[in-house]
């Protein structure tokens, strides 16, 4: 029996299987964690121990140490993890991702038990699959197909590893097979092969994969596999130093901190192994390995060289500092749209999303921030001032148009119903808070004209003004705070006050035209008047167009409620609380002005 080119086109072929079942696999594992489990990512890496638990959990979700540390270096360059806490992480993958080999070598269960029999791979997966595609192609609900993807997943992964089973079956009679792998027991050879290997295929689970379906030729000695399993974890780590290239400086660290981590570990764990071997003797260093054998030393070697490393993570942060000098760091912490690494649109949508999110809650406080400062400028001309609402304009006009793109990257891709809701909806707001920036800079303009004209408002006028500025005020501040803590009560409270700002806005343009018109005030003040009224009335819209927004999302995500019926109700004031509440804000404000 011969190893021919068909063998070869087979071995390729349960490969690509295995790989696409690895890919799919992983990207249902994420869908139905929606990002929650790399969200506890930021939250719960207080301490190294914590660090390292969180990454291995986070990695044997998702079924990649390189996703996790890829997300990693994602965190560190929007500085939301800090170089020392994504030590631990990094550390708590390479745990992880060693559960893959566990789930691969129950193809070695050999038993006439019915129990066993069925869950042995060739049974299981298989079922699983037809199982996976019903649920998959059936389903009406996103979080049955996410189910039936994973168990899809995990029969294409099993079925290309049976593929590659067979055929490779036929190297255990190929001399030059065996002479191969007998010359991985030099160490050196060995690790090289491994990591080549890993590097090329951008993952050591996978890598692993490999290596256990090549021993069920039985031509794979323990002293082979050693060095080869120690240099699969070296490869991996080609895939967070690409996702680095273009990062901050920071990123680029916890990049190299994986890396040391892994090349230090080896040395340390190799030397080790061999100083036991040639002084000792490990009794089954020739015996040929198995699929169990492959994983058990790669889960005590992970495990051993993060236990050892823990006491030394400031060591190893001390070694990336070094490695990636700067007196100042390139990475712009107050640059307000770091946090939109494309990293993530890559490896975990729902953090994307999250991300995205964050940033449009920093639009809404900056464009908040400069409608006060706006209005301040009316009845005081701040050149300084002027300056800074500007930057802050280019720093929301900035944040617009890079969210823009980000949310229509995140929407190319494979998301729930929950998450789409969730990008059309932040696009949405992301527009309003931009028009509500903009509306505050015609406010200056407006200011700035007067200055140069050097007129002012009448002391009526100011007063008119003020009691109009603190209600647009009050508004923005509610479309702010329903936006940022996802509060309902505060949005259902934007429709009556933008019905009362109507009315004002009407009022004081009539009683200003009246006072114009008796030359009780100059045209040259008057155009202003009417210009900042205008903008003011525009912001309020906005404002109910964000309520609207925010509560047509919240009942699109309760059964039985009629979004539609539900927004119309509260736009025409057709509830208890919205005839309530119109009433405070005609006392609070539009009294004031009567």
């Amino acid at each position: 029996m011969e190893f021919d080119f068909f063998d070869v086109i087979s071995l390729l072929g349960g490969l690509a299987l295995f790989l696409y079942g690895m890919n799919i696999l992983g990207s249902g594992l994420e869908k139905i964690s929606g990002g929650r489990m790399e969200k506890t990512l930021e939250k719960l890496t207080g301490n190294i121990i914590t660090s390292v638990l969180l990454g291995a959990v986070v990695t044997a979700a998702v079924q990649s140490s390189s996703a996790t540390t890829v997300i990693v270096v994602g965190l560190v360059n929007a500085g939301i993890l800090k170089l020392r806490q994504a030590i631990g992480v990094i550390m708590g993958a390479n745990i992880g991702t060693t559960i893959t080999a566990h789930i691969l070598r129950l193809s070695d269960i050999s038993s006439d038990n019915f129990f066993l029999q069925f869950f042995k791979p060739t049974t299981l997966a298989p079922l699983v699959a037809v199982i996976g595609i019903i649920l998959y192609m059936s389903a009406k609900r996103n979080s049955k197909k996410d189910i039936g993807q994973i168990l899809l997943g995990f029969g294409i992964l099993f079925t290309g590893m049976f593929n590659m089973e067979a055929a490779v079956a036929p190297l255990k009679d190929v001399p030059a097979f065996t002479s191969l792998f007998a010359s991985f027991s030099n160490p050196i050879l060995g690790v090289i092969f491994g990591a080549v290997v890993t590097a090329i295929i951008q993952s050591s689970s996978a890598s692993v994969g490999i290596l256990q379906a090549l021993s069920s030729t039985g031509q794979i000695a323990y002293s082979s596999a050693f060095p080869i399993i120690m240099g699969q974890n070296i490869g991996t780590c080609i895939t967070p130093i690409l996702a680095s290239i273009g990062a901050s400086k920071n990123a680029k660290r916890s990049a190299m901190v994986h890396l040391y981590f892994n090349i230090i570990g080896t040395a340390v764990f190799l030397t080790a192994t061999y100083a036991i071997q040639y002084t000792i003797g490990f009794p089954f260093w020739d015996m040929p390995i198995d699929k169990g054998g492959i994983a058990n030393f790669h889960t005590i070697f992970n495990v051993v060289v993060t236990l050892g490393f823990i006491p030394f993570a400031g060591v190893l942060e001390k070694l990336a500092n070094w490695t990636i000098r700067s007196k100042d760091d390139e990475n712009n912490e107050n640059d307000d749209t770091n946090k939109l690494d494309e990293r993530f649109i890559r490896m975990s949508p729902g953090l994307a999303i999250d991300q995205a999110r964050i940033t449009v809650n920093k639009m809404a406080a900056l464009a908040k921030q400069n409608l006060s400062a706006s209005v301040k400028m009316l009845s005081k001309y701040d050149l300084k001032a002027m300056e800074r609402i500007k930057e802050a304009e280019n720093t929301i006009d900035k944040m617009e148009d890079r969210l823009s793109d980000y949310l229509l990257k995140i929407s190319a891709k494979e998301l729930t119903e929950p998450e789409s809701r969730a990008v059309t909806k932040l696009l949405k707001l992301m527009s309003e808070f931009e028009r509500i920036g903009d509306y505050a800079i015609n406010i200056t303009e407006a200011a700035e004209h007067m200055f140069e004209k050097n007129v002012s408002f009448s002391s009526v006028a100011m007063q008119e003004m003020t009691v109009i500025t603190d209600a647009v005020y009050e508004i923005v501040d509610k479309a702010q705070t329903a936006t940022e803590l996802h509060d309902m009560q505060k949005a259902e409270e934007i429709e009556p006050l933008e019905e009362i700002i109507d009315m004002m806005e009407e009022t004081l343009k009539s009683r200003h035209i009246d006072r114009m018109k008796n030359g009780l005030c100059s045209a040259d003040a008057a155009f202003p008047f009417i210009e900042v009224l205008s903008n003011l009335e525009r912001i309020s819209d906005h404002c109910s167009n964000i309520g609207v927004y925010l509560i047509g999302h919240e009942a699109a995500d309760n059964s039985g409620i009629d979004r539609h019926e539900y927004i119309r109700k509260i736009h025409k004031g057709e509830t208890e609380k919205y005839s309530e509440k119109y009433a405070y804000y005609e006392n609070k404000y539009y009294s004031k002005i009567k």
